[in-house]
């Protein structure tokens, strides 16, 4: 169940300078896509893949790579507040007692994965993830921490991250997570204006994060990211411009920009923000400019998608030598593993299967209570959906797709097997976002900012289906 070994990659070019999107490519692109977190995406997944398969998968890979290591996420659902903008699967909650039946059934997950793994399989990169994992109290997170050590062997150079709501992290946390053996955080901000935080039901001051911020310094964490979000009710160019540049003041190593997707159809508390104030396109793609302007300026390099990062941090690092990679928690310095996913709604990748947990508290109990895995949905890749992975991953973190790479992994003519592509790669290229020679495509500096758009060129379940409204705008 090994990744295949790849070759050393071409370093993508590199994003120095801020972007001008001409109005004509703005309406040429201006439409929603994946964030290929996986391929296939999260949304082609089935119930025809079920408990049995997972296991199945589990078993074959402690056949055949029993010793290489995993990644592991772990998802805490519970929030003690909803934010209006969020598409997290949560429970929100002012019940911290419902947390006690949570961690049991997340010892019960663990021990099963034990029992088809083994004990003590090395793990790389561990990462919680919300929700609010920060409600869980200290004794709580102790006890996580201890089962999940007892299980796998987690690495003495392990990436192990958490998210923090600032709102109800003190620096006395930060010092116990520190204790505990997390070496990341990452700081859930969105926005420092007044305005926007009580119109998105969100209201944390500058001055706590500032002191959170210096406590994880002092405390020696290796990293430290904020997420923001662009789009929201109420943003203006000159808000976020404040914003942007009190976050650059606090010199987070990584920042997170993300486009709000307004999909209140899809996602209840969505319903309660005023659509009436959220910015138009062409305020949010000035939104988005000025902030890639004043990060670029403060000497962050653009990952690409929505990731910032300081030059000296590993991911920039990862970057410049062409070694980045894409997992669900977004770009990542760890190599290609897979990933035992934990918790309710939990998403994992064992071989080349995709599996998620079911996302109803009650329907996840039921089946971890009874002895069984909670896998509600997955995929078996196809040959097709791997070529089109390695292709689609190659776009999203190399910025390259080399065909005599390709097509000596899945023993395919690059030209023939995707000449429909070729083609529509030829047309994008004409707008300057990528470059097409007879041996392979690079995405161009102004096409890093559109990857998506190129990369869905590749995506064998886009014609499939009439619309891509589930998806978020590319811009």
């Amino acid at each position: 169940m090994q990744a295949a070994i790849r070759p050393p990659a071409t370093p993508p070019a590199p994003v120095t300078a801020a972007p001008f999107f001409p109005p004509q490519l703005l309406a040429r692109l201006d439409k929603n896509g994946p964030r290929y977190t996986s391929y296939p995406t999260a949304d082609r997944y089935h119930g025809n893949f079920g408990e049995q398969d997972y296991r199945l998968a589990l078993r074959q890979r402690h056949a055949t790579c029993p010793t290489e290591p995993l990644s592991l996420y772990v998802h805490i659902p519970f929030c003690d507040s909803v934010c209006y903008y969020c598409a997290c699967n949560k429970v929100v909650t002012r019940h911290h007692d419902r947390a006690a039946r949570y961690l049991d059934a997340l010892a019960s997950e663990i021990a099963l994965h034990v029992n088809e793994l083994g004990a003590g399989v090395p793990v790389t990169q561990l990462h919680f993830g919300g929700g609010t994992p920060t409600f869980l109290s200290d004794n709580e997170l102790s006890r996580l921490m201890r089962d999940l050590r007892a299980a796998f062997q987690l690495a003495p150079d392990a990436e192990i991250s958490i998210e923090v709501d600032p709102r109800t992290a003190t620096p006395q946390r930060l010092a116990h997570l520190r204790e505990l053996g997390f070496n990341r955080l990452s700081f859930g901000v969105q926005d420092f204006d007044a305005r926007v935080q009580k119109a998105v039901h969100r209201v944390q001051s500058f001055e706590d994060v500032r002191a959170l911020m210096q406590s994880a310094r002092a405390l020696g964490y290796d990293s430290v990211n904020m997420d923001l979000i662009y789009g929201l009710p109420l943003q203006t160019a000159e808000s976020f411009a404040r914003t942007i540049k009190q976050v650059v003041a606090l010199r987070p190593d990584r920042i997170a920009l993300y486009a709000y997707a307004h999909l209140p159809e899809r996602f209840k508390p969505q319903r309660r923000i005023n659509e009436a104030e959220l910015p138009d396109r062409a305020t949010r793609v000035g939104l988005l400019g000025s902030a890639i302007d004043g990060f670029l300026q403060q000497g962050y390099t653009y990952i690409g998608m929505d990731h910032f990062a300081l030059n000296t941090d590993a991911l920039a690092i990862a970057k410049q030598r062409g070694e980045l990679h894409r997992n669900f928690q977004g770009y990542s310095t760890q190599p290609d593993r897979d990933l035992v996913a934990l918790g309710v709604s939990a998403i994992g990748r064992i071989g080349n299967t995709y599996s998620q947990n079911a996302k109803v508290l009650d329907a996840y109990y039921g089946a971890i209570e009874s002895g069984s895995f909670a896998v509600e949905r997955g995929l078996m890749l196809s040959p097709d959906d791997l070529a089109r992975r390695d292709v689609i991953m190659d776009i999203m973190c190399q910025g390259r797709v080399d065909f005599a790479t390709v097509e000596a992994r899945h023993g395919l003519r690059f030209g023939d097997y995707f000449s429909r592509e070729l083609l529509q790669m030829a047309h994008l290229a004409e707008l300057g976002l990528v470059n097409l020679r007879a041996g392979n495509v690079q995405v161009t500096g102004l096409g890093w900012y559109f990857v998506r758009a190129v990369a869905m060129v590749f995506d064998g379940y886009l014609g499939s289906v009439s619309s891509t409204a589930s998806y978020s705008r590319i811009i």
